[in-house]
C-alpha cells in the first residue's frame, strides 16, 4: 500500500491498494474510491464494539478491499487540521485521543487504553479513557489544527495544556500535575483563564501536539450561545444589548471562519470529549 496525504486545512488521505488488499477506516471517513473498492462493515466482535463505542468511535468499521487489480480509495478529515501517518510495528505502539481514528492497514489493533492515575483523566483534560493502536502496520489519525511532535528523552517531561495531547508512543507515561502555589494556581484559572491542571507527558518516546483541539472551539461556542441566553429580552431591544449580540455573533463568525462549518453532530462531539 502507498498512501498521499493532500489538502490543507481539509485534509484527505489516498491510498493505493494492492490487489485482495484490504484498508478499513472509521464510520463515513471514505470520500471517494475507484469502482473495484469493495466494501464491508464490521464490527469484530461485542468487547471490539464497546472498545470503539467508549472512546468515542463508530461502534462499527468499513472494510474496503481492492478487486480484480490495484485499487484506489481516500479517506478525509471530519475536521480542520491535519492526517498523521504512523508506522505501527511490535517495537512501536501509540496512545491517541480520543476519536483520532481515521483509517489503517488491517494489521493495526485497536484497544483501551486506561490512565493509570484517575487524577490524570479527571483533571488533565485528556480523559481517563483514551485510544492505545499496535500490531504492524501504517495508522492515519486526525489531529485538530496543526501538529508539532516533540521526542522526549528519558525523564524528560513537558507540560500539556487542556485537550493538546494528540497522541504519544506508548513508551511515554502521563500526569496530572497541579499549579505550585495555591494562590497562583487561583489567579491563573480566574484572571489568566489557566485551569489548575496540566496534562504532564514524560519519555522517553514522541509526542504530537495539536494547536487547536476540537474541544475548545466546542466551549468558545457553548460560552457564546450560553451568554445570549442568558442576557434578559429587554436588553436585545436596547441599545446595549444589540451592541452585545454583535458582539457575540462577530466572535462566532471569526470561530467558523477560522475552523469552518461544522455540523452540530461534530460540535456535540467536541462538546462531550470537553
Amino acid at each position: 500500500m502507498q498512501y498521499q496525504i493532500q489538502g490543507q486545512p481539509y485534509p484527505v488521505v489516498v491510498l493505493t491498494v494492492e490487489p485482495e488488499e484490504t484498508v478499513l477506516c472509521q464510520k463515513g471517513a471514505m470520500a471517494w474510491m475507484t469502482p473495484n473498492m469493495e466494501m464491508q462493515t464490521k464490527g469484530g466482535g461485542l468487547g471490539k464494539m464497546f472498545s470503539r463505542a467508549f472512546t468515542g468511535e463508530s461502534m462499527f468499521q468499513n472494510h474496503y478491499t481492492a478487486k480484480g487489480g490495484q485499487g484506489m480509495i481516500a479517506f478525509a478529515s471530519a475536521v480542520p487540521g491535519e492526517i498523521m501517518p504512523v508506522q505501527i510495528s511490535p517495537e512501536r505502539s501509540i496512545v491517541a485521543q480520543k476519536s483520532a481514528f481515521l483509517a489503517s492497514e488491517v494489521g493495526v489493533h485497536f484497544e483501551l487504553f486506561f490512565q493509570k492515575k484517575l487524577a490524570g483523566g479527571f483533571f488533565g483534560g485528556e480523559g481517563f479513557i483514551m485510544q492505545k493502536f499496535s500490531g504492524n502496520g501504517m495508522l492515519f489519525l486526525e489531529v485538530d489544527g496543526s501538529m508539532v511532535a516533540y521526542d522526549l528523552a528519558p525523564g524528560q517531561s513537558m507540560m500539556v495544556d487542556t485537550g493538546n495531547l494528540a497522541a504519544m508512543e506508548a513508551t511515554c507515561t502521563i500526569d496530572v500535575e497541579m499549579v505550585k502555589g495555591v494562590g497562583k494556581g487561583l489567579k491563573n484559572m480566574v484572571l489568566g483563564g489557566e485551569g489548575l491542571f496540566n496534562t504532564k507527558v514524560t519519555g522517553p518516546g514522541r509526542i504530537w501536539l495539536q494547536t487547536l483541539p476540537l474541544s475548545g472551539m466546542a466551549g468558545a461556542l457553548a460560552k457564546i450561545t450560553l451568554a445570549v441566553n442568558l442576557m434578559p429580552k429587554n436588553m436585545v431591544s436596547t441599545g446595549v444589548g444589540l451592541i452585545a449580540v454583535a458582539g457575540a455573533l462577530t466572535i462566532l463568525s471569526n470561530v467558523l471562519s477560522t475552523m469552518g462549518n461544522f455540523t452540530w453532530e461534530e460540535i456535540a462531539k467536541g462538546l462531550v470529549t470537553m
